[in-house]
């Protein structure tokens, strides 16, 4: 190895840095899934809405991705000058990926709405980084003509949507709105981000 290689930056060498986001759908039970995935071949974080806990297994998580909820957000401040958390998982992450995207997170989000951790990261996000999207919902949500209002704000921004996929739902209904299979968002997440899709 020559010189000029062994100096380069540690940042250089790093796995990517994945926060790994759910919300309030019933998809969020595969998101245990989502992060085994992610954890292949990246630092992955998580986080969760008070809404997607309902459906998480916590113990289904790979070991070494800590979840971060809506009670840790002040939990660590105590005074001006202390770390704030959406702000330093903000600068932790390389790329965000929010799998399941709830119609009423996506809604909030398309509003510039931040009431929980999630959508506080998402309002303070430095869009020069990718933020990917997988949404989740019924049929009649997603052909809704809010959500396709919604995906419009939040494409200018420069988020990059992971389509829904049609299947029979949760719910019963068959029909588009089921997310993207777990193997689908990591892939195209991690061809993306390791630059292979070139």
């Amino acid at each position: 190895m020559s010189e000029r290689e062994a100096a380069l930056d540690y940042t250089d060498m790093r796995k990517p840095r994945i926060l790994l986001a759910a919300s309030g759908s019933v998809a969020a039970i595969k998101f245990g899934s989502l992060c085994h995935g992610f954890s292949e071949w990246a630092e992955v974080k998580a986080v969760a809405t008070k809404s997607s806990l309902h459906f998480i297994d916590k113990a289904s998580l790979a070991k070494d991705v800590v979840l971060y909820t809506d009670e840790y957000e002040w939990s660590s401040w105590k005074k001006i000058g202390d770390n704030v958390l959406h702000i330093e998982l903000r600068k932790w992450a390389d790329n965000m990926v929010i799998a399941p995207l709830s119609a009423n997170t996506l809604g909030k989000i398309a509003g510039g709405f931040c009431d929980n951790l999630l959508t506080c990261i998402v309002r303070a996000w430095d869009f020069n980084k990718p933020i990917y999207v997988a949404p989740a919902m019924n049929t009649f949500m997603w052909e809704n003509p809010f959500t396709e209002s919604h995906l419009e704000s939040i494409s200018k921004l420069g988020f990059t949507l992971i389509p829904p996929i049609t299947k029979r739902l949760a719910c019963g209904d068959y029909g588009n709105g089921a997310m993207a299979e777990p193997s689908m968002i990591n892939n195209t997440v991690r061809l993306k981000v390791l630059n292979l899709d070139h």
